[in-house]
């Protein structure tokens, strides 16, 4: 999560080495966690990390007309979905939630559909670099194919691969998280929230959003502008933020012993929030399970940004009535 790293009096780079002795263990010695063995299988045969059918990408987006870039190229911004986006039916909810919120803004947009595959961070950081490098050179060969020049992602890892590590593979692009936008089109007018969102809200800093790439002001930015909710800071925040648990292919891991997210859903409580705002699909999962094991599910939830603010814009229509 880089918080030693922040915060070693000494400036010891621990990650990348921690990384890298993953990298010799998983490569060299074939010694890593037994569950990874499932993640590596699933993500290599079907390029998600769950093993659901590769075919199934980009079917979140079927009714909502959003056009692949086979279908149309010339837009302005590439929607990078990823795994948890396009998969998990908790992701695709946030998926669901910011795509409108991009249509009704206006946005020039398109998605990879079943073209896209994973970004790779899970494999990178578990240790698995040849299977990594070999996602990210299939995800950049069909970007590069359609010329793109921006991408947006709603997941801080595919956010962080994208922007920071692609480069390395002739991978250039301009890389926004989905909170940049929102703060972006809230600013210029193109989001009017017109509903109130009434409640106590907390805002979890993601590590791969916050400490890896000093975006902290843009997520807060958006949730203030949202009539009816009440911002509070939890006491580990920003540079201090607490990680949820799942980065660094812990997301597939057992936990053992006092589990991370559990420890965070107690400091959400500990500020008195109702419902806690996150800007990651891994933080969505780890916060949300962390409210059930307090036993506190039935006053207090866990949101994605983008769903908080398309709930601010109440433009979804009402069912219509049987004749």
């Amino acid at each position: 999560c880089m918080y030693c790293m922040e915060n070693c009096p000494v400036a010891i780079e621990h990650v990348p080495k921690i990384v890298g002795m993953r990298q010799y263990k998983v490569l060299m010695e074939a010694d890593f966690a037994p569950e990874l063995q499932l993640t590596f299988r699933n993500m290599e045969n079907n390029s998600n990390p769950w093993g659901i059918g590769a075919h199934l990408r980009g079917d979140w987006a079927k009714e909502l007309g959003i056009k692949t870039l086979a279908e149309d190229p010339n837009v302005e911004y590439l929607f990078y979905v990823g795994c948890a986006g396009s998969f998990d039916d908790r992701g695709k909810k946030v998926s669901v939630a910011f795509a409108k919120i991009l249509q009704a803004a206006g946005v020039s947009f398109g998605i990879l559909g079943t073209e896209e595959s994973c970004c790779g961070d899970s494999a990178m950081r578990g240790g698995n670099e040849y299977l990594y490098q070999a996602m990210a050179q299939a995800n950049i060969e069909v970007m590069n194919t359609y010329g793109v020049k921006k991408v947006i992602c709603t997941c801080p890892h595919g956010y962080n691969a994208l922007k920071k590590d692609y480069p390395h593979f002739g991978g250039n692009y301009e890389v926004y998280h989905h909170t940049e936008i929102l703060a972006q089109l809230i600013s210029q007018g193109k989001i009017r929230m017109k509903k109130a969102v009434p409640g106590t809200f907390t805002y979890h800093d993601s590590c791969f959003l916050g400490r890896y790439n000093n975006v902290y002001d843009q997520p807060r930015k958006a949730l203030s502008a949202v009539p009816g909710l009440r911002l509070v800071e939890m006491e580990r925040k920003m540079e201090k933020s607490f990680c949820c648990g799942a980065g660094g292919a812990r997301m597939w891991m057992e936990e053992h012993g006092d589990r991370i997210n559990d420890a965070r859903a107690k400091q959400a409580i500990d500020a008195g929030a109702e419902k806690v705002a996150v800007g990651c699909p891994f933080c969505l999962t780890m916060i949300s399970d962390g409210i059930k094991a307090h036993n506190k599910e039935e006053s207090m939830e866990s949101l994605d940004i983008a769903e908080i603010v398309w709930t601010a814009m109440d433009l979804e229509e009402p069912p219509k009535e049987e004749e």
